[in-house]
């Protein structure tokens, strides 16, 4: 699967040289500045939304799975996690889950 590839690459760049790899680079500033980037990019795909451009927003999607996987590796939180509490919840109504939480 193309996201369990990126996850893999991600976190094969922690401790990588931030001279040469985008998501070392990235890594090194901390997972505040993942963090921050990753909302950048989420603004940037909101904005391409509401503009109905499809294939900017395709590209600004991409950006941001890209930067959440990369803001969860900065905080050591696996792809895996993620997708069992998205299992977890399948079949629940997301009226119900969100109940659930308050």
């Amino acid at each position: 699967m193309t996201l369990d590839r990126l996850a893999a690459t991600i976190a094969s760049r922690k401790g990588a040289d931030p001279e040469t790899s985008w998501t070392a680079k990235l890594l090194a500033k901390g997972p505040e500045k993942c963090a921050e980037k990753f909302g950048e990019e989420a603004i940037e795909a909101i904005i391409e939304a509401v503009k109905g451009d499809r294939a900017r927003l395709t590209c600004e999607a991409a950006d941001v799975l890209y930067h959440l996987l990369v803001m969860l590796a900065a905080r050591d939180v696996a792809l895996a996690d993620v997708l069992a509490e998205l299992d977890r919840r399948d079949g629940t109504s997301g009226l119900a889950e969100k109940a659930s939480r308050a």
